[in-house]
């Protein structure tokens, strides 16, 4: 019996690598996408070996796992399979992803991977000194955040034929499908994301940019990746229209791949009935008064000038974006504004976008379960009602198996966000020599933790590495949404175990 456990255990697990094989061949591709940028900056080829050595390793672990386990027909993965093969994947494009950092700026390995998992996750903060950078590299740090925000497994449905690949599609966060069919609607998830691109690089070209600027920074749009050519982010710009142009591209990427898809169909009743969006709309009707009238109206001599940066800021923090037009360190930024940017990075963008947080979705079902929850009170006992809410055109029907999950992640998120906070809060500042105050623990850890990018300034080169590796794992765990990676280690660690003691 043993021996035929431990057989149909390695058989499972040739299936996962092969997956990984074809996984480790796509992304060895993505890799060596900046090359193209040579074309344009012929004198950054010396460069070139920091993109083409990661794509030979990814290549060559992809041919290996794909070809030397001589599998000739692909087994459906079941979900905590699934979660292996994304949880490897993720860890290994953030270790081959950090060598160009590492080979073009001389940045150590903790810095290095630091940014890597940044980009890829879609988070935005950085340690790389971007006034030196090449070219080639701010392209591929934003390329990374492009296509980390459709989702690597994303990448590889739309360009590969799999079997059963929606656990693979789930386990990747993309949980709601646009179609039945799980190839389908990772293609229609491309071509909206590129309808996005090609949308958002025109729009910036033709309000000036070059076209360096123009892709970056749609690629980082988009994706609320965050990553900017410039120190200053867009407050370099300081341009109402190129704020506006950013204001769409982050409120598209912030929106579930299904609602983009119902807009352009013209769905307007769907897209209305949205409980992403109404969580969306009043977070920012509370917010963008609070933050003008508490803050911004106080620091900028006109009306319009305080209106833009509230607009901006309060949209680049829920939409996980991490653009930012101002320095949250001038002591004229109150800390009342930091706290409403602290809740809504909290409250995050829409489930099955490249946005991060707890999402949009959540809280809009816990507030609905408090609402159901007194209506069930007021109701006589034999009284029998199915509550649901719209997901698409089609009603949802929600049962305490759903709210369970729900009030399991937001617990879990909250807990490990104290647990980041904690940690952040008891390291010593190398510039003051004191502790981190909380105020920037719980800014700078619901940034990492959403996957947001804005900074109090504490994500430096001079950061202890406890902090720096405090917020790289807090980046990795709020991209996979925790339970992805807690089932991938659980099982690895179970298999790992001999039949006879388990």
């Amino acid at each position: 019996m043993p021996n035929r456990q431990n057989k149909h255990l390695m058989e499972r697990y040739a299936f996962i690598g092969t997956y990984l094989g074809l996984l480790f061949l796509v992304m060895a591709g993505v890799m060596l996408i900046p090359l193209l940028c040579l074309f344009f900056v012929p004198r950054e080829a010396i460069f070139a070996p920091a993109f083409i050595v990661p794509a030979a390793i990814l290549a060559g672990l992809g041919l290996l796992l794909r070809y030397g386990l001589r599998l000739h027909k692909l087994s459906s993965l079941d979900f905590n399979e699934s979660s292996v093969v994304v949880l490897v994947t993720w860890v290994a494009i953030s270790l081959g992803g950090a060598i160009p950092y590492i080979l073009i700026s001389g940045m150590s390995f903790s810095h290095a991977v630091f940014d890597s998992v940044s980009g890829w996750t879609t988070t935005g903060l950085s340690l790389l000194d971007i006034p030196h950078a090449p070219v080639i590299l701010l392209f591929y740090r934003a390329w990374t955040q492009f296509i980390g925000g459709a989702g690597i497994a994303i990448i590889m449905l739309a360009s590969l034929t799999g079997v059963g690949a929606q656990h693979l599609y789930s386990a990747e966060g993309k949980g709601t499908l646009i179609k039945p069919n799980v190839l389908a609607s990772a293609r229609i998830v491309v071509s909206l994301y590129l309808g996005y691109f090609l949308f958002g690089t025109a729009a910036y070209l033709v309000l000036g940019m070059n076209l360096l600027d123009a892709v970056v920074h749609c690629f980082a749009a988009i994706s609320t990746g965050g990553f900017a050519n410039y120190t200053q982010s867009f407050g370099y710009f300081n341009s109402a229209l190129v704020e506006f142009v950013t204001i769409i591209l982050m409120i598209l990427g912030n929106l579930s791949f299904l609602t983009g898809y119902f807009i352009a169909k013209g769905k307007l009743k769907s897209i209305l009935r949205n409980g992403e969006l109404k969580v969306l709309t009043v977070s920012l009707l509370i917010a963008i008064p609070l933050v003008f009238l508490g803050v911004t109206s106080g620091i900028y001599s006109t009306g319009s000038k305080a209106l833009r940066v509230a607009v901006f800021e309060t949209i680049s923090a829920i939409t996980t974006t991490g653009f930012s037009t101002v320095n949250y360190n001038d002591p004229t930024w109150a800390d009342s504004g930091v706290f409403i940017l602290i809740v809504l990075m909290l409250i995050g963008g829409g489930t099955c976008s490249t946005a991060g947080g707890i999402k949009q979705y959540r809280v809009y079902m816990m507030y609905k379960s408090v609402l159901w929850h007194l209506k069930k009170s007021l109701m006589p006992e034999q009284a029998i009602s199915r509550n649901y809410i719209w997901e698409g055109d089609q009603k949802g029907y929600v049962n305490d198996s759903k709210f369970r999950g729900i009030g399991s992640f937001v617990f879990l998120y909250m807990a490990l966000y104290i647990v980041g906070v904690t940690i952040i809060a008891f390291s010593i500042d190398p510039t003051t020599g004191q502790p981190y105050h909380l105020k920037e623990a719980m800014f700078e850890f619901a940034s990492s933790i959403g996957t947001v990018g804005l900074s109090v300034g504490v994500s430096t080169t001079s950061a202890p590495l406890l902090v720096i590796w405090t917020e790289t794992i807090g980046m990795l765990l709020g991209r996979l949404e925790f339970f992805v990676v807690f089932l991938a280690v659980i099982k690895l660690g179970k298999d790992a175990i001999p039949s006879r003691f388990r």
